[in-house]
């Protein structure tokens, strides 16, 4: 359900579905470790960083198979259309890609682009955006058990349903304290403004799922997953410069 990566089938049963977002974080985990694993590969062997800006780029779409990004382009096309809360949950469920989807996700993999080009030169920035991709699914994770639900159906009202919310929602804080401690102890700087950073993104989420769909959904959750990572990486890209 969170990546691509090859799992043992599992049914999704209340008991099964209990604690299954506290594992959502360490798909980030993975597409952190790949990324560092890209970075040292490519300095040893000299690619030319334009080529690993690409394949840092594109690990976290082939590790999850893009279902963030979905998502974010879905939920590009709802605000865009500037229609009623049921017609943007209904554009929400079209499978169909609108223009504004395409301007969105040809924006989008660009300042991707920028930003790794901006990190690609600085040490310790891959280290910073393979905690924040754990730092994302923490937050995304705690939207889906605590926000209110969009629509009674759905992954998302399916997870939550199902979940033990409480005890999911204290340990993806604690994932967050824990995630915070190493970025500050690796720089201060660099961690307080990513973890901040995210923080406004989370905010955001939530003031723009209540407004405009009267809660999140799996899209909306994807949504915020993209522009979460994305904002961590240019505010460290800027730090990388000024910091």
């Amino acid at each position: 359900m969170f990546s691509k990566i090859p799992m043992p089938r599992a049914d999704w049963t209340k008991d099964n579905m209990k604690y299954m977002l506290c594992f959502f974080p360490f798909v980030g985990t993975v597409i952190g470790l790949l990324s560092m694993g890209a970075v040292y590969l490519g300095y040893h062997f000299g690619f030319y960083p334009d080529f690993m800006v690409v394949v840092l780029v594109l690990i976290p779409v082939l590790v999850t198979g893009g279902i963030h990004v979905d998502g974010l382009l879905d939920t590009a096309d709802a605000m865009s259309s500037w229609r009623e809360k049921e017609r943007r949950l209904e554009i929400l469920k079209d499978s169909h890609a609108g223009a504004f989807a395409v301007i969105t996700s040809c924006i989008y993999f660009l300042a991707w682009f920028g930003a790794y080009s901006q990190l690609w030169d600085y040490g310790d920035s891959i280290i910073f955006m393979a905690l924040g991709f754990m730092v994302s699914r923490c937050l995304s994770g705690i939207g889906v058990v605590s926000f209110p639900k969009a629509r009674k159906d759905g992954t998302v009202a399916e997870f939550s349903q199902k979940s033990e919310d409480k005890i999911v929602r204290n340990i993806l804080i604690l994932y967050l304290l824990v995630l915070f401690a190493a970025m500050i102890w690796i720089n201060p700087l660099k961690g307080i403004g990513i973890m901040t950073t995210a923080f406004l993104v989370f905010w955001y989420y939530h003031h723009m799922a209540m407004k405009y769909f009267g809660g999140t959904t799996g899209d909306l959750s994807g949504y915020f997953l993209c522009l979460c990572e994305l904002g961590m990486a240019w505010v460290l890209a800027i730090l990388c410069v000024i910091g």
